[in-house]
């Protein structure tokens, strides 16, 4: 089923035309519990990985596999994230045990799903993971949107916009972070839904600025922020990823494309 964002409920480029610059685009992939195959974009699904090449362990837990999180085709998501030459699959795995100052320890791989060959099925989960930290399987149904900063405008714009911030909030009841900037849930490009202080990592071997690959939010149901919820959903009592990371909290991952490999990072935040 096409899943379909609501327009903004405030005019957002009309009201606060100085964010226009910073506008991008985002692609939800709005989880929803079902039986994907191995070949099919999915969160927490099963992934498209090649039985001659082990499945990978937690780096700081030997023999404990790691768990899949999202695996997105090409074909399903709008070019807005530039796949590497020659790849058609994204997969992103973490460690869903605790660990020493982070939620988890992710991976990322990009693949072509055509070089795969035999499929391998992936380990039972470890009877150590944290409850919340293992996606429910999910079928997704990519939507791209528009997304303006939050956290990430620049202080001095923050503060000479903040004025009208509150005044178009009095006068309609909409608030500008939660309701017209970042699209929360499981997302590809776009901003990071910030909680806190925004922490974007920068490249190991360039030192620039990475970039932001993927979103992975506990939920996309935040009581404060359903003007986000599909127009399919309204009426609707559904069941997504059931994740629960800190404090109903994030882990976004972030990639450097100019460096070789494409070195990624990840932040999490609540």
């Amino acid at each position: 089923m096409t899943r379909r964002t609501p327009p903004r409920p405030v005019p957002v480029e009309e009201q606060f035309p100085e964010v226009v610059p910073f506008r991008r685009e985002a692609v939800r992939l709005h989880p929803r519990a079902g039986r994907p195959a191995p070949g099919d974009s999915s969160v927490g699904g099963p992934l498209l990985w090649p039985a001659r090449e082990p499945w990978p362990d937690c780096p700081e837990h030997p023999g404990s596999p790691m768990v899949a999180v999202v695996q997105v085709r090409r074909a399903d998501v709008p070019d807005l994230v530039p796949f590497p030459e020659g790849r058609d699959l994204l997969q992103v795995l973490w460690c869903p045990r605790a660990h020493d100052g982070q939620w988890v320890v992710p991976l990322v791989r990009w693949r072509s799903a055509a070089e795969v060959g035999e499929v391998r099925q992936a380990p039972p989960v470890p009877p150590e993971a944290r409850y919340g930290q293992v996606p429910r399987p999910c079928v997704v149904h990519p939507e791209p949107v528009t997304e303006y900063p939050s956290w990430d405008l620049p202080d001095a714009l923050w503060d000479a916009l903040e004025p009208r911030f509150e005044q178009v909030e009095a006068e309609t009841g909409w608030d500008y972070q939660f309701h017209l900037s970042t699209a929360p849930g499981i997302k590809l490009g776009g901003y990071p839904g910030w909680c806190q202080e925004p922490r974007w990592p920068h490249c190991p071997t360039c030192r620039a600025p990475m970039d932001h690959l993927l979103t992975v939010d506990s939920t996309e149901d935040h009581d404060c922020r359903l003007t986000w919820t599909p127009v399919e959903d309204r009426d609707l009592r559904r069941q997504g990823a059931d994740l629960s990371l800190g404090d109903l909290g994030g882990v976004y991952l972030f990639e450097c494309r100019a460096c070789p490999g494409r070195p990624f990072a990840h932040r999490y935040d609540a």
